[in-house]
């Protein structure tokens, strides 16, 4: 990965060149160690071979890690020298990858804002973030609360719940498809769907047929009767997306929204439930439920590695000789922990973090989606005031994947409901205001500090009385992001 190419070697290179060095020993990231202490794990890396690391995604395949805060805006401003278009890379090239590696739902091309560079990519993302930019966050916040009231309210009486499996997994996908103009009984649908397929159960192969036909019944249904909802919006957009890509990015809001949306509402109630700064939370503390929701984006980011850019020539970044074709990961969690970033005034509500990438492939949908996360954390705690942990926070286990921050579970004791505030309306009627999509920048680094998490401060208690392609790519997708 660092030595030089054949064709190369013609002339020598100058002493003290990094092409003379031997090839670093590379880190596994995949395995529990990334599950079990990924904080540890890049800090190590970072002592070891400073804000590039050479890791081994799987075995036989190499790629860098960027875990410098500096060098992940270099690599995400600059695509002259670092493409999206995964179909740049060497290693499948150069027949290294197995048919069926489970890097593939992530590094296949695509034709989405996700994999494009330049004006392709500028057209896509145009239609999605403009699309994106006209909810109405007065009714996407009554919708949240409808569905998390819901949830709650469809919970047993005997005061236990797992607010992984009965809340977080189940809330965004119920929001999601209100906002696509699908009907609302297709929600708890699409989530056993979903299941299916990213637990490869037997059901899988119909589940995935199952999907793709409502996304292309639904996309059909739109173009020939528009309403007031994302798909509609999606279709009218100057952009002139085709069917086929409006298929390939509703499911890109779908599987990679919601799976995003899901870690970090579990991430920030667990932070709420462990960490004595702010427990008291629950009972009205100083820091509040939008300060963890900073704290997680920094500490514990729902997506903590992305793939990827590409070289597209022989560069270096970080010290590192980077060869055309690499594949360079962006250590999310890991720039985000950057010393050079870090001081002793703590996060304080700073948003200088790099949960959401940066530069021009920066998440579009961040706004929103803070909107359904901080709706759904908030009611919980209204709903639930004496809400505590089931088991010792230091029992809580994440899934095993180097991509998101998951956790297994998060199982809780609670001893009475409380009512909702107001009740919500059934089925907002979603309208398109006039709204420009926000300026995408990253702000100037202040200086965040990685919150330590303790075991809950109470003990637990008994509980009281067109034709897109065919191949089905988001199983693997949503299999990828779940990190299953």
């Amino acid at each position: 990965m660092t030595t030089p190419r054949p064709e190369q070697a013609t002339t020598a290179p100058p002493p003290g060149c990094p092409a003379h060095q031997p090839p670093p020993a590379v880190t596994p990231l995949y395995g529990a160690t990334v599950a079990d202490d990924p904080h540890g794990l890049y800090a190590r890396m970072r002592e070891q071979h400073g804000s590039v690391a050479p890791i081994e995604l799987e075995p036989g395949v190499e790629a860098w890690l960027v875990l410098g805060y500096a060098e992940l805006l270099e690599l995400t401003r600059n695509e002259q020298l670092f493409s999206k278009d995964s179909r740049r890379w060497r290693v499948p090239r150069e027949g290294r990858l197995k048919a069926d590696s489970r890097l593939l739902p992530m590094t296949s091309w695509r034709p989405t804002l996700l994999n494009l560079d330049g004006a392709e990519h500028r057209r896509l993302r145009g239609a999605v973030a403009q699309t994106l930019a006209r909810i109405d966050h007065r009714q996407l916040r009554q919708t949240t609360e409808a569905a998390a009231n819901c949830l709650i309210d469809s919970w047993g009486p005997d005061g236990t719940a797992d607010l992984i499996s009965q809340y977080a997994r189940r809330l965004p996908l119920l929001v999601f498809t209100r906002l696509l103009g699908l009907p609302a009984e297709t929600g708890p649908h699409l989530i056993e769907l979903i299941s299916h397929f990213v637990d490869s159960s037997e059901k899988s192969v119909r589940a995935n047929a199952e999907f793709q036909a409502i996304l292309i019944d639904l996309v059909r249904r739109r173009r020939a009767e528009p309403g007031a909802d994302l798909t509609s919006w999606l279709l009218a957009h100057p952009a002139g997306l085709t069917d086929e890509e409006a298929v390939h990015h509703l499911v890109v809001i779908l599987v990679a929204g919601n799976e995003t949306t899901i870690n970090w509402t579990g991430n920030t109630l667990r932070l709420l439930l462990t960490d004595r700064r702010f427990r008291a939370t629950l009972t009205g503390g100083r820091l509040t439920v939008s300060d963890a929701l900073d704290e997680v984006l920094w500490r514990d980011p729902p997506t903590q590695n992305f793939p990827g850019r590409w070289a597209t020539g022989d560069t270096m970044l970080g010290g590192q000789y980077i060869s055309a074709g690499d594949m360079l990961v962006l250590g999310l969690a890991g720039a985000n922990a950057d010393p050079a970033v870090h001081g002793a005034g703590g996060v304080g509500g700073n948003r200088a973090h790099l949960a959401w990438g940066a530069g021009q492939h920066v998440c579009p949908a961040q706004h929103p989606a803070r909107l359904i996360v901080e709706t759904a954390v908030e009611t919980l705690l209204h709903r639930l005031p004496d809400l505590q942990l089931a088991v010792s926070g230091h029992e809580l286990a994440w899934r095993p994947s180097p991509w998101s921050r998951a956790l297994v579970s998060l199982p809780v004791l609670y001893s009475a409901f409380t009512p909702p505030r107001t009740p919500a309306p059934e089925r907002p009627a979603w309208t398109s205001p006039a709204v420009a999509p926000p300026a995408e920048s990253t702000p100037a680094p202040s200086t965040p500090s990685p919150s330590t998490p303790s075991d809950a401060t109470s003990t637990p208690r008994t509980p009281a009385s067109g034709q897109p392609d065919r191949r089905p790519w988001w199983n693997s997708l949503a299999g990828w992001w779940s990190g299953r």
